[in-house]
């Protein structure tokens, strides 16, 4: 027994230790992994404070000039005149004492709810956003109210530019600050500093702009409006955007219930106010921003769509192409009854000024008689609902035949009763009437639908869709109905169709030889840092067509000016080329109101010279209310007052034929193209006669040479747009006799001495 109890006694210790060795062999690397990952934390924070020293340590200096004023962008016209301002309005401030208790609840709700705990970051709020980003997908910003102030004072506020270099300085910053600056003062920066729409900044601008009335005036939901905007001021404008501007309000409404600063009543009460209860009619006290509103507003859209800058924010000096001149008086053409007469205050203009060599947008207008303190309004120069009807002919059939088919001006098509293929729609001259045989160049200069419509199918539809996106335009689906219209039921925003701004960079091409330039507003911008973006803004041009093409366009062109149907828009002396366009009412249109067929919605003319390419479009916002044929002129008015002054400081020059081309009496052809018409033998009962003129002459349902315009049969064509038994969009030439009124006469008839027949 009492070898047993020391044999025990002997065994227990080293059983003991064994397990104490396993205890202390578990706990030492547990702990060795413990201390390995603080010391990796250490390593890690410690690299992060480098980092974010590196970063912080070239943060910009605070200084008061920039908490206070906010920064403002600058538009220089072609010349480097300053012509506008956005950001330089007259504020109306308010001092840290002024600040209504009802305001500075709901701005700490809604932007920054622990803004009197925090040191300028919130560690708190920096966690959730990541959390709630995580869990939801969203974008829900950590930014304090006071790093939201450094960022609008020093730095860009584009989402490109928030790098963690940029944050680390915001939030290095909003600490310095919060160390040198009260609350209180920070909020009335805050206040003072932020855009809130419509070329407004500071609450207490925008208050009195609004309502008429001081911050502390305001009534609890107008009070949420104002301390919602400066999250998307142009997105939650509650004059451009009600809806969005009502969803905003109520957010704000409710961080400020679930904040404990307004009760269930309340809120419940201003969530069931409308948005535009109070609001005022804007006013503007800056007379001169109505000459370039429209140029301005594309202007803005390219910065943003090329740069991602924002303009009202982000203190950019921009260079535009605007030619000052050009512009004011485009706009008094437009504005007054000094040069044109127009039907009435209502009747639109949109009009768009090219340089035809390089693509620059010199001047815009995209309206008339606009209301009084529009900021960005709609700008109906860059729309692609209305139809320009056959100004499409040259770019759209007569371009590509000449570019594809290698044939002549003298080439010969029968104008005659013609249906669309695979329909049972014919297609109409505005006369009701078919001239028969007759050369391409007397087809366009008179502007015989039936002859573009056979010459659509002819070129192909695939070809013609891919010649016309090299000039910008393009077609969700192109019809052969589009060989004399520009109707698309898709647009797609501005994607696709026409506007005056497309037709004018089109029709550029044309004068220039060929090379087609995409629109350009802006030549270069200048950050607040003195760096230039110059590389966003260059268009090179492509090449859209031969400069046999063009020429070819140009040189019919020219007639329709002279002697056809743009007669209207002859300038003395001048060398220049156009056409003319207008769209037509359906048959149940017309009878819905009650009109006869001389009434239209819509009236173009585009034309150019060596220098400029314009394009004027002309109807009304109600694409019901019809033009009548007195003002079919007004478009071709408005684009020889304008031509005719813009043309009066540079040089007039003609179009020089290029190479490759061969003038046989007035037509046009490719060098070893033409083949002399058959000389019939002597007879000797008569003398011989030539057949120089046997090209005109076809029977009535086929045309003459090799050139047949016998419409491809590879066409996909099955439905046109909507075509109406009335002309789809038609020019007249002038009444042959009064006994011939046609009934549909989209064009002023031109004067008596153009003949009525080719």
């Amino acid at each position: 027994m009492s070898n047993n109890t020391r044999t025990q006694r002997h065994e227990s210790p080293k059983k003991k230790t064994v397990k104490n060795k396993k205890k202390r062999s578990t706990g030492s690397i547990i702990l060795k992994i413990t201390l390995g990952l603080v010391f990796v934390g250490c390593l890690l924070f410690l690299s992060g404070v480098a980092l974010f020293w590196s970063y912080a340590k070239d943060a910009p200096k605070l200084e008061d000039a920039k908490l206070e004023s906010p920064n403002s962008s600058k538009f220089f016209a072609a010349n480097g005149d300053l012509f506008q301002e956005v950001g330089a309005e007259k504020r109306e401030t308010i001092e840290a004492t002024e600040i209504p208790r009802l305001l500075e609840d709901a701005i700490i709700s809604v932007e920054d709810r622990r803004f009197y705990e925090h040191v300028g970051v919130d560690p708190i709020r920096i966690v959730g956003s990541v959390i709630s980003n995580v869990s939801t997908g969203g974008m829900q910003g950590g930014s304090t109210l006071t790093q939201q102030l450094i960022k609008l004072s020093f730095f860009s506020t584009d989402a490109s530019d928030q790098t963690l270099e940029r944050k680390a300085q915001e939030a290095w910053m909003a600490v310095q600050l919060e160390k040198e600056k009260s609350k209180q003062e920070i909020l009335t920066y805050y206040i003072n500093k932020v855009y809130m729409s419509n070329g407004l900044y500071g609450m207490q601008t925008a208050s009195k702009a609004f309502y008429g009335l001081s911050l502390e005036e305001l009534n609890l939901p107008q009070t949420a409006l104002i301390a919602g905007l400066p999250n998307a001021p142009s997105y939650f404008d509650p004059y451009a955007n009600p809806e969005n501007a009502k969803s905003r309000r109520d957010i704000v409404l409710f961080s400020m219930r679930e904040n404990g600063k307004i009760t269930d009543a309340e809120y419940e009460e201003a969530i069931a106010t409308p948005i535009d209860e109070g609001l005022k009619p804007l006013s503007t006290t800056n007379d001169s921003w109505k000459y370039y509103d429209n140029y301005l507003t594309e202007v803005i859209n390219e910065v943003e769509e090329k740069t991602g800058k924002d303009v009202f924010t982000d203190g950019l000096e921009i260079y535009t192409n605007l030619d000052i001149d050009a512009q004011k008086h485009l706009y008094e053409v437009t504005n007054s009854d000094t040069y044109v007469q127009y039907p009435d205050d209502e009747m639109q203009v949109a009009a768009t000024l090219i340089d035809a060599k390089t693509g620059k947008v010199t001047a815009q207008i995209g309206g008339r008689n606009i209301e009084e303190g529009t900021r960005l309004g709609d700008n109906l120069a860059v729309n692609t609902k209305r139809d320009v009807g056959s100004t499409v002919k040259p770019i759209t059939v007569y371009a590509p035949a000449f570019e594809y088919l290698d044939v002549s001006t003298g080439k010969t098509i029968v104008d005659e009763p013609y249906k669309y293929v695979g329909t049972n729609t014919p297609v109409q001259n505005w006369d009701n009437k078919y001239w028969g045989t007759m050369t391409l160049r007397t087809a366009l200069i008179e502007s015989r639908n039936v002859p573009a419509v056979k010459l659509f199918n002819e070129v192909g539809a695939d070809k013609i869709e891919d010649f016309l996106s090299r000039l910008g335009i393009q077609y969700a689906k192109i019809q052969q109905a589009n060989a004399i219209s520009s109707n698309t039921v898709d647009q797609d925003g501005t994607k696709y169709g026409m506007s005056s701004l497309k037709l004018a960079a089109a029709y550029a091409a044309l004068s220039n030889g060929g090379t087609y330039n995409e629109p350009q507003y802006v030549n270069k911008i200048v950050f607040a840092d003195g760096s230039e973006e110059v590389e966003a803004f260059k268009t090179p041009g492509i090449k859209a067509m031969e400069e046999t093409t063009a020429y070819m366009v140009t040189d019919i062109l020219k007639g329709v000016i002279e002697s056809g149907t743009g007669y209207n828009a002859t300038i003395q002396g001048l060398y220049q080329a156009g056409k003319t366009g207008t769209s037509n009412y359906t048959e149940e249109e017309l009878e819905a109101l009650n009109a006869a067929s001389t009434v239209f919605p819509d009236s173009t003319f585009v034309g150019y010279t060596v220098n400029y390419s314009l394009a004027v479009w002309t109807g009304y916002r109600d694409q019901k209310t019809p033009i009548t044929n007195e003002y079919s002129g007004v478009a071709s008015d408005v684009y020889r007052e304008v031509m005719q002054h813009v043309s009066a400081s540079v040089v007039n020059e003609d179009w020089v034929m290029p190479k490759g081309l061969t003038r046989i009496g007035r037509e046009l052809y490719l060098e070893g193209q033409y083949v002399a018409p058959p000389v019939a033998p002597p007879v000797e009962s008569k003398p011989a006669e030539s057949s120089s003129e046997s090209s005109e002459s076809s029977s009535s349902s086929t045309t003459s040479s090799s050139e047949s315009t016998t419409p491809s049969s590879s066409s996909s064509e099955t439905t046109p747009p909507a075509v109406s038994t009335q002309p789809p969009a038609v020019e007249p030439t002038p009444t042959p006799s009064t006994e011939e009124v046609p009934p549909t006469v989209p064009e002023t008839p031109v004067s008596p001495e153009t003949p009525a027949t080719p």
